[in-house]
């Protein structure tokens, strides 16, 4: 995925850079069979409460249904475009199979109009093909993982996402994950097979306030430039340092977080190896 950039001809253009949509198709519209309409909450919960700041407005847009069940099995499928997915980083692919359905499914790399895929347990290694674990050579890179046999993927969904299988013992397999971290999975979870696709997602710059709030952000203030009253990093001649050993919110909580998963949680067993393990 090639990224495009503009001539400066305004402080925004400058360093403005934007997806160059390498065979996604730009003047699809989503297949309205499996769309559903979006409700804005704006950062509120269901008391009306805002509790996530900064949010609110944006472009108004549908919801594609994505089949991360993958349940369709032993049945080819015939993959129709590429789309943009204005709800995740990853474009997705439209899927015809067999029997004249239509899917969506998260769009791999290298994949591309006219490619067949298949769901099955005997389906070739090859990417936007899904396998339960148990099938999957050690060492393959996989995405689309599932966490609960039948429930869906929930691992590896973000562009670029891949994770890697490094072993297999008994009923159980070892994934190493994007963020370094290392887990047990069962075998008969399935998996899709590649690295998921708009692999230069990462690497593209806003720009400008205005792209941002189609994004549904709204303005952030920093602490530092508020009063005292306000913040706690607020107040001091010039530009102070915040007096703290580290940043906080505006109700003096650590502002990147405590630590709150529990040493004794249930899910820690599985875990191999943790992503900030030194």
């Amino acid at each position: 995925m090639s990224i495009k950039s503009f001539n400066p001809i305004t402080p925004a253009r400058r360093h403005m850079t934007v997806s160059g949509f390498d065979g996604i198709d730009k003047h699809a519209e989503p297949e309205k069979s499996l769309t559903e309409t979006l409700k804005k909450n704006s950062g509120r919960n269901s008391y009306g409460r805002i509790t996530v700041r900064h949010r609110g407005g944006g472009n108004r847009r549908k919801y594609r249904i994505i089949d991360f069940r993958r349940d369709k099995l032993d049945m080819e499928a015939t993959v129709v475009r590429l789309e943009y997915d204005p709800n995740r980083s990853a474009n997705i692919a439209l899927v015809e199979y067999e029997d004249k359905e239509l899917r969506y499914i998260l769009a791999p790399n290298g994949i591309k109009p006219g490619d067949k895929i298949l769901s099955s347990a005997a389906a070739d290694i090859k990417p936007g093909n899904c396998l339960p674990i148990a099938n999957i050579p050690v060492g393959t890179i996989i995405h689309n993982i599932e966490l609960y046999p039948g429930k869906g993927a929930q691992l590896v969904r973000s562009a670029g996402g891949a994770a890697q299988l490094m072993a297999k013992e008994g009923k159980m397999a070892q994934v190493r994950l994007p963020s370094g971290e290392t887990r047990y999975i069962r075998m008969d979870c399935k998996a899709t097979i590649g690295q998921v696709g708009n692999l230069d997602h990462e690497n593209i710059k806003i720009g400008s306030a205005g792209r941002k709030r189609h994004m549904g952000w709204r303005p952030t203030v920093r602490g530092s430039v508020m009063n005292p009253v306000d913040h706690p990093h607020g107040g001091g001649e010039g530009k102070s340092p915040i007096g703290r050993p580290g940043p906080v919110t505006p109700w003096g909580k650590p502002t990147l977080g405590y630590k709150t998963r529990k040493t004794k949680a249930r899910t820690e067993k599985f875990i191999v190896k943790h992503r900030n393990a030194k």
